[in-house]
């Protein structure tokens, strides 16, 4: 997570959606930078809510208005699955020891995950305590540019990313059955996902009020 108090707004950092690369091209520019423990860098929404921004507003005099990134769902969980099926030093496929992709997501969409499907979701990430996606920008992974122009204009200087922690390219096909289940298990996700499409990429106004 990235606060710039001058510009008043708060960057999330939506797991796998790209946001160690921003953070790592925009952290001299922030007012708080959140790097290391994942709990802090990946803080959701509702976290957020309860504690950081009240904090924000008594220290600093500011509602920030908030952005995010969100990524097409069989994409971002893809991404999930590449990074835990990289080498590790004591496992050489990785935590999910050459699991296929459509069994991940099998995992990942049960009513108990194990813990090496523990993902959460996007959805989740970004919503409040009630259930309402109370973000002010949210743009579409696949569009970069949008929000690099975004940030560019409120932030009033240019900057460049560079890929960072890339996930290996394995192949990582999934069955038409069980892209059917995703979807029919994580529909609300996927209809936010459309509407920010549908946005042409950068759904503006808090996007439930």
């Amino acid at each position: 997570m990235l606060v710039f108090v001058d510009a008043n707004l708060v960057l999330f950092a939506v797991p796998k959606t790209g946001s160690t690369a921003y953070h790592m091209a925009l952290k001299g520019q922030a007012t708080i930078s959140f790097a290391g423990k994942p709990a802090y860098k990946h803080m959701a929404l509702r976290k957020y809510e309860r504690h950081f921004g009240p904090f924000l507003k008594d220290a600093y005099g500011i509602e920030p208005e908030r952005v995010a990134v969100m990524r097409e769902p069989v994409e971002q969980i893809r991404s999930w699955y590449r990074y835990r099926s990289r080498p590790t030093p004591r496992k050489e496929k990785g935590v999910l020891g050459g699991m296929s992709f459509d069994d991940f997501v099998a995992a990942v969409i049960a009513p108990k995950p194990p813990e090496f499907a523990k993902i959460g979701s996007q959805l989740t990430f970004l919503s409040s305590d009630d259930g309402a996606v109370r973000v002010d920008h949210l743009f579409a992974y696949e569009r970069p540019l949008l929000l690099r122009q975004f940030l560019t204009e409120r932030l009033g200087k240019d900057f460049e990313t560079r890929p960072k922690n890339v996930s290996p390219q394995i192949d990582a096909p999934l069955s038409a059955e069980m892209e059917a289940a995703l979807r029919q298990a994580r529909a609300e996700e996927f209809a936010l996902y459309d509407r920010i499409v549908t946005a042409g990429g950068h759904l503006r106004g808090s996007v439930d009020g």
